[in-house]
């Protein structure tokens, strides 16, 4: 599956799984960690465009995308008026904490792996409509 506790025991297959479910790119990545930073505000998409403003350039759609993939994650709880909470208590907290540490300590590799994994998944969609011949 690509990177995997056999190379890197922090990039262990459940971490990576993680990533390929919830964190699609380094943008995702980065909303994740300003929710979980603040786990008892509710945030509005607007909001969230503007504390990540300083970071990337991200569009309050592309916001509500990665928002909508927290929410199938189980990581964030929807409130009124499109606003979301982090969930404290999420069953992928763990995970959380091991993104939060390798973005300080190791944040190009975690971006490499980030986007390998992204690929890896595209590929495979791709692969499962290939025609056989």
């Amino acid at each position: 599956m690509g990177p995997s506790a056999d190379n890197d025991p922090d990039f262990t297959n459940a971490f990576c799984g993680f990533l390929q479910r919830c964190v699609t790119n380094v943008d995702g990545a980065e909303l994740l960690l300003a929710l979980a930073r603040n786990p008892g505000r509710f945030w509005h998409p607007r909001d969230l465009v503007a504390e990540l403003a300083p970071l990337t350039n991200v569009s309050e759609a592309d916001v509500q995308r990665h928002l909508d993939g927290f929410l199938q994650c189980g990581i964030v709880d929807r409130g009124t008026n499109q606003r979301v909470q982090y969930r404290a208590a999420s069953s992928e907290e763990a995970h959380l904490a091991t993104l939060a540490r390798l973005y300080v300590e190791r944040p190009v590799t975690l971006f490499r792996v980030i986007y390998a994994l992204r690929d890896m998944k595209i590929k495979t969609l791709a692969d499962a409509f290939k025609l056989r011949g």
